[in-house]
This record gives C-alpha cells, sequence and structure tokens, in this order.
C-alpha cells in the first residue's frame, strides 16, 4: 500500500458531513501499544538497562526518534538512534509475526465503512516497514491510503500526518473523524482540525470540544461518525 494517491477530490458521504475516516493503527485497530513496550524493554535489557513503567506513558503513541531518543537519554544506553531505531523495529516485526490480535470493533467498523463507500485512510507514527506488516492482516483493502510516521516531515502529535491523509483523500480536515488511542495522537488529529473519537489503549484522555471519548471500537459505527458532524450540515 503506497502511502499516496491521486487527489480524489471532494468526497462526501451522501446525506452526511462526514467526507472521510482517519484511522490510527497500534493500540486503535491493532493491540499492538503493549508489543512496543515490550520490545522497547526486552531491547534495553539486551543492553544492561531496565525501563521504569512510569516512562511507558511517555513514549506511548509517539515517534519512533521521539521514544527512542527519550528512552536512551533516560538510560545513558551506549547506543545510536539509528541503530537502535532498527533494533526495536526488527524485534517489533518479529513479535507480531507470531501474533497480531485486532481491538474489539476494529473489523466490523472496517467492514461497515468499506460498505458504505467511505473514504479512509491509515495513519499512524510507525515507520512504513510496519504498516507494510500490519496492513494484510487488517485488510489493504479497506484504505484508499496509508501514512507513515518515516513519510512526513513532523509526525504525531504534529498535525502532518493528518493533514496529508485528509489532502490524498480530498477530505476536508473539519470533516474528517479522526479515531485515536493516545494523547499523542488525539493531539496531532485536533491540531489539524478534526474531529476526533479517543478510545484510550494505555493512558486516559478526557472528553473536550471536539472530542468524544468512548470506551471501545464497539460503540464506534458510522451513524455515530456522522453524528459528530452535526454542526457542519
Amino acid at each position: 500500500m503506497t502511502s499516496t494517491v491521486p487527489a480524489l477530490g471532494t468526497l462526501t458521504a451522501e446525506g452526511s458531513a462526514l467526507q472521510a475516516v482517519l484511522l490510527d493503527m497500534d493500540g486503535t485497530l491493532v493491540d499492538t501499544e503493549g508489543f512496543w513496550w515490550d520490545v522497547e524493554t526486552e531491547v534495553f535489557a539486551s543492553l544492561g538497562h531496565t525501563l521504569d513503567d512510569a516512562w511507558r506513558h511517555i513514549v506511548v503513541g509517539g515517534p519512533m526518534t521521539r521514544s527512542a531518543g527519550f528512552l536512551i537519554e533516560a538510560t545513558g544506553a551506549d547506543i545510536g538512534l539509528d541503530e537502535l531505531t532498527v533494533r526495536l523495529n526488527d524485534a517489533f516485526e518479529s513479535r507480531i509475526d507470531h501474533a497480531l490480535p485486532l481491538m474489539p470493533g476494529a473489523a466490523r467498523l472496517l467492514a461497515e465503512l468499506a460498505e458504505h463507500d467511505i473514504p479512509t485512510a491509515l495513519v499512524s507514527a510507525s515507520h512504513r516497514r510496519i504498516i507494510d506488516r500490519v496492513l494484510p492482516v487488517l485488510g489493504p483493502e479497506y484504505f484508499a491510503l496509508s501514512v507513515a510516521g518515516d513519510e512526513v516531515p513532523r509526525t504525531k502529535p504534529h498535525p502532518d500526518p493528518y493533514l496529508a491523509a485528509a489532502a490524498g483523500l480530498g477530505a476536508d480536515p473539519a470533516r474528517c473523524a479522526v479515531v485515536e488511542d493516545t494523547v499523542t495522537g488525539v493531539t496531532a488529529a485536533e491540531a489539524a482540525g478534526c474531529q476526533v473519537v479517543a478510545v484510550p489503549s494505555v493512558g486516559p484522555i478526557t472528553p473536550a470540544v471536539r472530542r468524544t471519548v468512548v470506551p471501545s471500537l464497539d460503540v464506534v459505527d458510522l451513524p455515530f461518525l456522522r453524528g459528530l458532524m452535526t454542526d457542519l450540515r
């Protein structure tokens, strides 16, 4: 799955202001946020360092460069950022080769969006190599495009990934619904001007203007997402 597609024009769902749905990957569609922490813990253990569990909330949901850089600084590990990034991605790929569980409600939601021809994008802080390993499990046919963290000038918590996805779908960011699981991702989506559905995976997320917090994807369906756009009709 490539990261860009030709502009499709403004794609409006009939009878709704909803133009597109933009979905985070780790912790939102696939149950992998814990995988990343396990991998980071294992890699740093091999370097002779123990990670403080309190750091998990700092590194979750962010770009590899930020989380890996923080852990190098916090532990004082003798390893460069580039080498650590490769080791973490290698270990993560090995982990998902053995198991890659979907989050509850993910498969049903993707199928529903496809059934109603809702333009959908996968927007992740993970690198392209990781996205391309996960897409076959999610179903690449469900996504018009995907945006990886190493394909934009600035990744989450900056708005660039969501702005790129909206532009690729020819959609107004204000008429896009974003589904995220971390504060980092929510921050990126809100900075892009999107409506946000937060499904917290690790740390708490509080409701706010243009932000709805739900316990799981089981309660998110197309009528729910269209309802977020009521004020934009």
